[in-house]
């Protein structure tokens, strides 16, 4: 067993553990209930991790991950031809219903 991800949020746990099931990778989650110990334990020692099952799954798992949040992390303003600013973390124009052109 290795862990692989490790996150304050249990949302982003969740679905990382989610993300690696949907490709065949055996994993669990560790500590998704010892929010109530923070104060008495170290915080990061609380926080909801993700382990595969199998060592040799780690690297996939790794860049199964990267990939994920690579793609998530569009925030770069778009402008739009019909000469709308789009916020980055939307794909279709709200004015004229175009998709972000591939930059």
């Amino acid at each position: 067993m290795k862990k692989v991800y490790s996150s304050d949020n249990v949302i982003m746990a969740g679905h990382v553990h989610s993300l690696l099931e949907a490709n065949d990778i055996d994993c669990h989650l560790r500590n998704m209930n010892l929010t109530g110990g923070i104060g008495e334990l170290p915080i990061n020692e609380c926080w909801p991790e993700v382990w595969v099952n199998d060592a040799s799954d780690y690297s996939i798992a790794q860049r199964l991950i990267e990939d994920a949040f690579a793609t998530a992390d569009k925030t770069d303003d778009w402008h739009c031809q019909c000469n709308e600013i789009i916020d980055g973390q939307f794909e279709i124009c709200w004015s004229c219903g175009k998709e972000r052109p591939d930059t």
